[in-house]
């Protein structure tokens, strides 16, 4: 108030005003003056030599927010022409520090626990959602034990049986859904506009609790469990991430359904306990597989960890891979020719001599069918479902020489280092920026399946060079220095890797083995407004049925 006293008794003008006009003039005075003072701040102002460039804003707290949010790769392909591969953008009054390139990557996803946290960058925005004593509401070590615990249940055994299952799940849903009636008429050639992102965000749903979740979760679809599972939905919100637990009715219903969610879960484990259901029909769910598992030292799940693991994996897997099949399926829609070489394809490898295709198996998919697989891959190189991913400094972190643009060299610092991104920053990395990099890929913004045939155009996408690493769940390839990492890298690389692969390759070759489809109109944008990239609205594809 001081300050406001002092302003009015220093500008002439305004005393002579009345009190609601010097209010109204110092609403408008006030923030241009803040403006201007950031402006000149940022201009005028030293930098800390070691810190990364700043991304020049106008409005302080806010920052970049609004850019940044409106087109995130936009935004990462411009500054990286300004400032190099690493800089620093206001977020919300976070500062973001973002390291671009294969090397950026490997900087985030590899980092050391003692330099990053994940728990510390999201467990505000999952806790909520998935509950307690799971993910990134436990200690990294709990959370890697968790994590081999559900790789167990992603076994080879297991995915032998989920593609039958996930098979008629797609092919019931084809058969009664209203979105697909002009195909249950048994017409010929049949042909109909369905909305791809919707068709997919269910059918996604419907075979991963058919596979993964079990039988008492399928047959809960159709009923209160839909509702819950949208509530539950609405807390993946971007606002939730930057300013948490907010008291908005939409997180209110959030945590409503959560508790009940969970609830449903255990009475589902309680009676599996007590013999009151089929073992035949659920011995190859993942509440199965938890059930039997123990952690190092000897003590079984509770049954709330299990419940909460099984509410992470439905929620986190069915934006992901909903998100990929629509875009899988959109692009193959602007090339149509491709999907009669991917029929031909099936043809060679699954038909009989009496003109039909034997039923989809998972080892024969697996090894045989090349271009379905380049499909996957390419879907998934020019849309990753998810375009940041954070974490948060726990201390200072020297950046590589390599990593910092050309001519910053600190002299201050060991030749080791460049710049330094400070404790208390946020670190982000950008896979799809190298995805999509024309440097990495040749006619990096067309979809072009075939180029992984092309071992030199994609031979600095592997992994062989990079190190094995066990990070509690299995040893993997630390990875991080390729430019291709859809599923992440490091110690919280998605364990549901191979399930993604599985799933997807059969849901897009029932729909080829059916179907013929084009665009309707042209192809859809991306849509930035949620945590997953989807495309925008209409994203309506032109059916036609095989004879």
């Amino acid at each position: 108030m001081e300050v406001v006293s002092s302003l009015i008794q220093a500008t002439p003008v305004l005393r002579d005003l009345s009190p609601v006009a010097q209010a109204a003039s110092l609403a408008v005075i006030i923030p241009v003056l803040i403006v201007i003072l950031n402006i000149v701040a940022q201009l005028v102002l030293p930098q800390r030599t070691a810190a990364p460039p700043v991304v020049f804003h106008y409005v302080p707290i806010i920052g970049s927010a609004i850019s940044y949010g409106m087109d995130p790769y936009k935004f990462f392909f411009d500054n990286r022409e300004k400032y190099g591969d690493v800089f620093t953008f206001k977020l919300l009054g976070r500062n973001i520090t973002v390291a671009l390139g294969p090397k950026g990557s490997n900087l985030v996803f590899n980092g050391r626990l003692q330099q990053v946290s994940a728990e510390e960058a999201y467990t505000h925005l999952t806790t909520p959602v998935f509950g307690k004593e799971v993910v990134y509401d436990v200690p990294n070590a709990v959370l890697m034990e968790q994590k081999k615990l559900v790789k167990t249940g992603l076994s080879v055994d297991n995915f032998r049986v989920y593609v039958g299952q996930i098979t008629d799940e797609v092919n019931n849903f084809n058969s009664t859904d209203p979105a697909f009636a002009p195909f249950q008429k048994n017409v010929p050639k049949a042909t109909g506009t369905v909305d791809i992102f919707k068709a997919m965000c269910e059918i996604t749903i419907l075979t991963a609790s058919r596979t993964l979740q079990g039988k008492e979760v399928r047959d809960a679809l159709d009923k209160t469990f839909a509702d819950l599972y949208h509530d539950l939905d609405m807390g993946f919100n971007p606002i939730n991430f930057v300013i948490p637990n907010l008291p908005l009715p939409s997180n209110f219903r959030r945590d409503r359904a959560q508790k009940k969610m969970s609830n449903f879960y255990q009475e589902i484990i309680q009676k599996r306990r007590q013999g009151k259901t089929d073992a035949d029909e659920s011995e190859h769910d993942m509440i199965a597989s938890l059930m039997q598992q123990t952690y190092k030292n000897g003590r079984p799940l509770r049954d709330v960890e299990i419940a909460h693991i099984m509410i992470a994996l439905l929620m986190a897997g069915q934006h992901t891979s909903s998100a990929t099949l629509s875009w899988g399926m959109l692009r193959l829609a602007s090339r149509p020719e491709i999907i009669e070489e991917l029929y031909a394809e099936q043809v060679k490898v699954f038909g009989d001599s009496d003109g039909t295709l034997r039923p989809l198996d998972y080892d024969t998919q697996k090894v045989s069918l090349p271009l379905m697989d380049c499909v996957v891959r390419e879907t998934l190189r020019m849309h990753p479902p998810i375009h940041s991913i954070m974490r948060k400094v726990l201390s200072d972190i020297p950046v590589p020489p390599t990593l910092a643009a050309p001519g910053t060299v600190n002299t201050e610092k060991s030749a080791d280092s460049t710049y330094v991104i400070p404790a208390g920053h946020y670190v982000m990395a950008a896979p799809g920026v190298s995805q999509m990099d024309t440097k990495v890929w040749r006619d990096a913004d067309k979809f072009d399946p075939k180029r992984w045939f092309d071992k030199d155009n994609v031979a600095n996408t592997s992994e062989d060079k990079d190190e094995d690493v066990d990070y509690g769940w299995g040893a993997i390839k630390s990875g991080g220095n390729s430019p291709y990492l859809p599923f992440g890298a490091g110690r919280h690389r998605c364990i549901g890797e191979q399930f993604a692969y599985l799933q997807l390759g059969t849901i897009l070759s029932y729909f080829v083995r059916r179907y013929s489809w084009t665009l309707e109109t042209t192809f859809p944008g991306p849509d930035y407004t949620s945590m997953i990239v989807l495309p925008q609205q209409p994203a309506n594809i032109v059916l036609t049925e095989r004879k």
